[in-house]
């Protein structure tokens, strides 16, 4: 699915360039359709739905045979199996805790693969949003830990989690990128013209 549309993207990039005119502070942004696939989840309640598939027959006449309640677990199986992989169904499926846990997990993959760790000073903050999760994290490298409180990014974060299960996740970004500049431009205020990592929104 198209997550966001070319000019909300264009949008977010101009969002993050206005930023870091203002700071040394180089900010990634990372959106993800979702933190897994989550597929072995579905399947497994899939098959016991299928499993037990027979018990419902016993309220039925005896009219099937042994080979045909096979026959119609399979197809309970197949049919389950599917419909349980759309978006929409898979997030009411998984417990809440393997979510958070994937999409945590996303979260600090991104920080590494994006090379936020490697910035001058430490000056990296990844601002990372899994759509089917409704999670969103802010990690901000050492040269920045220190000098912003985690509690000044959760504020940020719970604003954005409104903006997303409101299905205006463009508008979220933007509004969150400002947010974390106006902290950056505070305590890591711009020196020197410089930019290490791309300002554009990368989608996974």
């Amino acid at each position: 699915m198209a997550l966001l549309s070319d000019a909300e993207m264009q949008k977010v990039a101009r969002a993050i360039h206005d930023v870091e005119r203002k700071t040394d502070a180089e900010l990634v942004t990372v959106l993800a359709p979702r933190s897994d696939n989550y597929l072995y989840i579905p399947t497994l309640i899939a098959a016991v739905l299928a499993l037990l598939s027979p018990l419902v027959l016993q309220w039925l006449p005896p009219w099937l045979s042994s080979g045909e309640i096979l026959v119609l677990q399979w197809f309970v199986f197949i049919v389950l199996a599917l419909v349980f992989r759309i978006p929409g169904i898979v997030r009411w499926l998984i417990p809440p805790r393997v979510k958070a846990y994937r999409a945590e997990n996303m979260a600090r993959r991104q920080f590494l693969e994006n090379n936020l760790h490697h910035t001058e000073n430490g000056v990296g903050v990844l601002i990372f949003v899994s759509e089917l999760e409704h999670y969103i994290e802010i990690i901000a490298d050492r040269g920045i830990s220190q000098h912003v409180p985690n509690d000044r990014w959760s504020e940020i974060i719970q604003r954005f989690v409104k903006s997303v299960q409101e299905g205006d996740t463009a508008e979220g970004f933007v509004r969150c990128i400002q947010q974390c500049g106006e902290h950056l431009e505070r305590h890591c205020p711009a020196t020197q013209d410089k930019n290490e990592l791309p300002n554009h929104l990368v989608v996974l």
